[in-house]
Parts: structure tokens; sequence; C-alpha cells
């Protein structure tokens, strides 16, 4: 069992071109804050995401809740907890 409430990273996001947040909680859950803003974008946002794509020439959107990069944070805190508990 963790012995921590919640952990958080900042990453950049190459899918939405932004700089996003990655909170995982100690039931390992976790949240990204690029999905709460692009992962069912408001027409706003939507058309933020045509203008960067425009400028960046390729398509962005948000590959959801449990994309790679979720996958892998969330992995590397799994085994960095499983390491301390071997080293205890």
């Amino acid at each position: 069992m963790v012995n921590w409430q919640v952990t958080a990273t900042t990453i950049y996001c190459d899918a939405v071109d932004e700089e996003v947040t990655l909170l995982v909680y100690k039931d390992w859950s976790i949240k990204c804050t690029g999905y709460g803003k692009y992962g069912e974008p408001s027409k706003e946002m939507l058309s933020l995401l045509k203008k960067k794509s425009k400028q960046s020439k390729r398509r962005l959107k948000c590959t959801g809740p449990e994309c790679q990069r979720v996958t892998q944070y969330k992995e590397k805190l799994f085994a960095e907890e499983a390491k301390q508990g071997y080293s205890e």
C-alpha cells in the first residue's frame, strides 16, 4: 500500500500540444487535466485545437484518460513503489 494520498506531475502532451498535469491517487486512479479540457472539448476548445493543428501541421486530439502518457507515468510510479517495498 502506498504511503501518499496523491502525487502529481506536469508533462508535455504532444497529442494536444500543451502541458498537462497528471494526478495519481492512493487507489491508483488517475486524472489528466488535458482530458478534462480536451477530452470532450467545448466549441471554444475545439476551435483552439483546430488552430493549433493548422500551426503544427498535424491533427491534435486528446486520446483519452488512459492514453500512453498516463499509462507510462502510472507504471513508473508503480515500479518506484515496488522498488521501495523491496528496500524496506
